[in-house]
């Protein structure tokens, strides 16, 4: 079987999985009564109060039973990816179940939330500067960082996971933007040498399929919810993604969007407690279009876009260098 071919037939077989999970876990997240709380200051949103949530679950164990099947041999890295998407996953449930045991919109304080992503963050750092290397690679280039790649990987897996976070704000837009964006990466990884590289990719395309189960139930009108399970599992994975295969450097580019998603919230934050007055009518970025009156499904095909065509973009620069 052909690389290509086992790249469709994963994502294929873990969309099946997920396909199959779906209702199952709806129905389960409606008997707990794992039901989203909306923010009182979001009033468009106010018919999707009591949505179910927590659904990251359904890609997350889609990734892993796709993996199963097919990463036996030269899959440590993969493996390592999809665990690391396990714990932020975990963390991110500990938040969503504070929030639906007690009806509240906060779970984790943000210091505890940090904390728990920076212990994470660390150990993985270290096991990239042993078993990975401290370099990264850039359209041919390569840039040593020496130790300085476990603090550098701390940063990444903070920012990472916090803008995906942070961007699960409307129906689809996390995980359709996650989707498009790990379509290309996964392809980038895939190109280079290595056994290992290949059985990455491949965990890549397995999360792929778990998302495209995901999102038929999770586009506008959405029946379910990602939740900070699966935002934060998708942060871990894509932040690992990029470290193990020492192309970090391109989240930037690729990830555009999930970095507008940060970088708004933190201007809006900055700027108010220094002035008491708003840079956006709301952050992050697509709360501020959303309140122009422009339809969610309008805002996600535009995210959808800009990444799908910068993520090509790199994709050819990384095939030229």
């Amino acid at each position: 079987m052909s690389f290509a071919l086992k790249c469709v037939v994963i994502a294929s077989v873990s969309c099946v999985i997920g396909l199959a999970l779906l209702m199952p876990i709806i129905r389960l997240c409606r008997k707990l009564k794992a039901e989203q709380t909306i923010l009182h200051y979001v009033e468009s949103h106010s018919s999707k109060a009591g949505t179910p949530t927590m659904g990251g679950v359904i890609f997350i164990l889609a990734a892993i039973l796709g993996c199963s099947l097919f990463l036996w041999e030269n899959s440590f890295l993969a493996w390592m990816a999809i665990l690391v998407m396990v714990a932020f996953g975990l963390l991110g449930f500990l938040d969503d179940f504070i929030k639906v045991h007690f009806r509240q919109n906060e779970g984790l304080k943000p210091y505890q939330k940090l904390l728990g992503q920076a212990a994470i963050a660390i150990i993985i750092g270290f096991l990239i500067y042993y078993k990975v290397g401290a370099n990264l690679y850039l359209f041919g280039l390569s840039i040593p960082l020496g130790f300085g790649i476990v603090p550098f990987s701390v940063l990444v897996y903070l920012a990472v996971t916090n803008s995906v976070n942070l961007t699960d704000g409307l129906d689809g837009l996390a995980g359709g933007t996650s989707l498009v964006y790990l379509l290309f990466f996964g392809s980038i990884v895939a190109l280079i040498d290595g056994g290992e590289m290949q059985m990455l990719a491949l965990s890549a395309f397995a999360v792929c399929g778990g998302l495209i189960a995901f999102l038929s139930v999770n586009t506008f009108p959405a029946k379910i919810f990602m939740g900070d399970t699966g935002s934060l599992a998708l942060g871990g994975y894509i932040a690992s993604l990029a470290l193990f295969s020492q192309r970090a450097l391109l989240i930037p580019i690729m990830g555009l969007m999930f970095v507008l998603s940060s970088l708004s919230d933190i201007i809006q934050v900055a700027h108010y407690k220094r002035t008491k007055k708003r840079v956006f009518l709301m952050a992050p970025l697509h709360h501020h279009f959303e309140k122009k009156g422009v339809h969610e499904n309008r805002i996600v095909t535009v995210y959808l876009i800009v990444t799908g065509l910068l993520s090509a973009v790199c994709l050819c620069l990384e095939i030229a260098f």
